[in-house]
């Protein structure tokens, strides 16, 4: 359906949003006192309200200008109701341009986690910090771009190809953040699935795939109470998302129920009246690049007194703003904003966790890790040591020289300090009598010095993207390939010819054609290490060594061949006709095998599943509860049970994390499996333990478009439950009559 039609469908449904007290929640769900919170916020900018003058409310949704503040985007103070300058800033992994902060983990490590406290606790340090700053609001987390290009550029900012994955990590990221009094913004919406052409091109796609892929973990931060939502660069059927109402109002506002406020990418915002009247509610940073237009301000001053947009309207803008003020407390003694506050703290340990936990071992052949005390290792490659990646020296990490821990772009953070691969296996060797030689560079010639002789070589390659305002070794933000950088696979080669057991450490943002590597009989283990940011080489070393058994697994597919996946970078506008098909649903419609599946990792020891058990019964139909933040209320009740026991059967401690797929009745043409739940379990050797998974009524609910609705399909659902998305260990059935 197009979005013409679905504004009109949505405007005949009469959706209302009742008062959100009404919800009904469970998990990381909605609660009554969040609610409640919602109104007590609404009363007090209602009274605001009261004290502004109508220059007063302009100030308030327009920004002061690019480059006129102290952060990248500021609005005016407004003296009287105590309102400061709001200071907005990036990004989704810590406070860009801070001298004195943590560079957190990128969101595509963090989902390889499969941890949900960890996630949290992620946002909650990352809020500490911006507090710490006097920013009142961070922009992130990232659910767009999805992934559903693996060549895209700015993926590694979001949770991974898969909705349910994405917006259980943007709901615990905002929850983790808004629980220390800073605002989130959930962005970027919607269908900016990459960077090339993103400010010119069009994204259509159907209807149902828009809500079941795309929207889906959108619904999951509105439901988490997000404060704030960024609309994206790009047109949506031809229209662009700023001033779209079928996104902002009908989607977003009506449908969601989000009572927040939507802001504008940075100059993503191309009219005055059109864009205030189709639900746009602040703009950033309030002019061009330049300087120049500025298209609210007095223009909109203009538009109000010529009756192009009405008072009403902007009144509403500023209650969305100050409510999600005040709903964060951010009225009472919030820090002055001082971007130079040493917050660091002790949040290390939680860089370091993500980092190590989010590492996904993929090939281990006779057991060659962990390390066992070493006589002699070989490193090779120019990402086992301190390049200008670590140093800081490239604006917004724009090269991919050195050391990787995270893409480049507007995303990024300033490096505290930078644990190099090489510092840390230097460190461990010490204590352990191991001589340690290395060849720092990416040339062939130089390698047979560092491995000849060595009990194990370990070959360090990288793959990096970003933002496309920056263009790193040809890649203008997405990648032009997904071969490793720097002739990686030749690298690899040449170590392989001289050393028996080689160990291929990746840095990269997304997947990499790994086949030729494969290839190589002495390569005996492939240790996908992602993206760990500044504890990078003390991460590894806990993998490495056996510290800790890898318990990450991965958050999107690697595939044989780049052809496989299906999709790629647009080169002019983007027609999604894959539709719901996107990475394993991909694979598993097409009956292709990849090379390592979604939720796939291996482990240091062994874990059996046994004894499913499902609870529930579920009645098939309509969604009908009232519309809370999030969607329909009864869409967040649990309507079913899944149980499994795991069993950790090897010899030393791990983690394994079982996933929930589900698979429909015929009658809903839907992808073979979806992830619908996952849960870590953290095994002593010989313990097992029973995991839990709920099922929301919207888990097992496709959307009808003829009746603009979630429906449950009638009929018999398969329920998997396994190690990775292909390797199912247990099954079960849910029938909804």
């Amino acid at each position: 359906m197009r979005f013409q039609k679905l504004a009109a469908a949505l405007s005949a449904a009469s959706i209302t949003v009742a008062a959100p007290a009404d919800a009904i929640a469970e998990g990381h769900t909605l609660s009554a006192a969040a609610a409640s919170d919602w109104e007590a916020a609404y009363t007090k900018a209602n009274a605001a309200l009261a004290k502004l003058s109508s220059s007063d409310k302009i100030k308030i949704v327009t920004g002061v200008g690019w480059g006129n503040g102290p952060c990248v985007g500021n609005t005016p103070a407004i003296s009287s109701i105590g309102y400061p300058s709001l200071c907005i800033q990036d990004g989704p992994l810590g406070v860009r341009y801070g001298t004195n902060v943590n560079a957190f983990t990128p969101g595509i490590q963090a989902a390889s986690t499969f941890d949900r406290a960890l996630i949290r606790e992620r946002g909650k340090f990352m809020g500490e910090e911006t507090k710490g700053c006097g920013i009142h609001v961070l922009l992130g987390p990232v659910a767009g771009p999805l992934g559903k290009n693996p060549a895209g550029g700015r993926n590694w900012e979001g949770f991974g190809a898969d909705p349910y994955l994405q917006g259980i990590a943007m709901a615990e990221t905002i929850e983790g953040l808004q629980s220390v009094g800073v605002q989130a913004n959930a962005k970027h919406f919607i269908l900016n699935e990459q960077e090339l052409n993103r400010e010119t091109m069009s994204s259509t796609v159907d209807d149902r795939t828009m809500h079941e892929l795309y929207l889906w973990p959108f619904a999951d931060a509105v439901h988490a109470n997000v404060a704030s939502v960024m609309c994206s660069y790009n047109k949506i059927n031809g229209t662009w998302a700023c001033e779209n109402d079928g996104i902002m109002n009908k989607l977003l506002k009506q449908e969601l129920g989000f009572r927040g406020y939507v802001m504008t990418d940075w100059n993503a915002q191309h009219t005055t009246q059109q864009s205030a009247n189709t639900g746009l509610d602040m703009t950033m940073p309030g002019s061009d690049f330049n300087g120049g237009t500025k298209l609210w301000g007095d223009r909109l001053s203009q538009a109000v007194s010529s009756g192009q947009v009405s008072q009403s309207r902007v009144d509403d803008m500023v209650k969305r703003i100050l409510a999600a003020w005040y709903l964060l407390g951010q009225d009472t003694s919030y820090p002055n904003t001082n971007i130079n506050a040493n917050v660091q703290g002790t949040h290390k340990t939680n860089i370091r966790a993500v980092a190590r936990d989010g590492i996904v071992l993929l090939k281990n052949d006779g057991n060659v890790l962990p390390l066992k005390k070493p006589s002699k290792l070989g490193l090779v490659g120019s990402a086992a040591v301190v390049g200008q990646h670590a140093q800081n020296t490239c604006s917004d990490h724009g090269c991919n020289t050195g050391a990787l821990g995270m893409g480049w772009g507007s995303g990024t953070a300033t490096y505290p300090y930078f644990s190099a691969p090489a510092d840390a296996i230097r460190a461990r060797a010490q204590t352990d009598g191991t001589q340690v030689t290395i060849s720092s560079t990416d040339s062939t010639s130089g390698v047979s010095g560092a491995v000849n002789g060595a009990d194990a070589a370990i070959v360090f390659i990288t793959s990096d993207a970003g933002e496309g305002y920056i263009e790193v070794e040809g890649n203008k933000g997405d990648r032009k390939n997904l071969d490793p950088w720097h002739n990686g696979n030749d690298l690899v080669k040449a170590v392989a010819a001289i050393n028996n057991n080689v160990i291929v450490v990746v840095h990269s943002v997304g997947p990499v054609i790994l086949e030729t590597i494969l290839t190589q009989p002495n390569v005996k283990a492939i240790v996908w290490a992602g993206l760990p940011s500044q504890e990078n080489g003390n991460a590894l070393v806990d993998i490495l060594y056996g510290d800790t058994a890898p318990s990450g697994k991965l958050p999107y597919t690697i595939a044989k061949s780049a052809n496989d996946y299906g999709t790629t970078i647009s080169s002019s506008n983007d027609n999604f006709n894959e539709g719901l098909f996107i990475d394993y649903r991909h694979f598993d419609k097409a009956n292709i095998a990849p090379r390592y599946e979604f939720g796939f990792g291996l482990s240091y020891t062994n874990f059996t599943y046994s004894d499913i058990a499902v609870e529930g019964k579920v009645t098939s139909g309509a969604a009908t509860g009232n519309v809370i933040p999030g969607g329909r209320a009864d869409l967040w009740d649990t309507v079913a049970t899944v149980t499994v026991t795991i069993a950790n059967s090897g010899n030393v401690k791990g983690a394994e994390v079982g996933q929930l797929y589900v698979g429909y009745p015929a009658s809903a043409n839907a992808p073979p499996k979806q992830l619908r739940g996952f849960e870590k379990a953290v095994l002593d050797a010989g313990a097992k333990q029973t995991v839990s998974f709920k099922l929301l009524r919207r888990d097992i609910s496709v959307w009808d478009s003829t009746r603009q609705n979630w429906i449950i399909p009638a009929g018999e659902f398969t329920l998997y439950v396994g190690s990775s998305s292909r390797d199912i260990r247990q099954t079960g059935k849910l029938t909804a009559t």
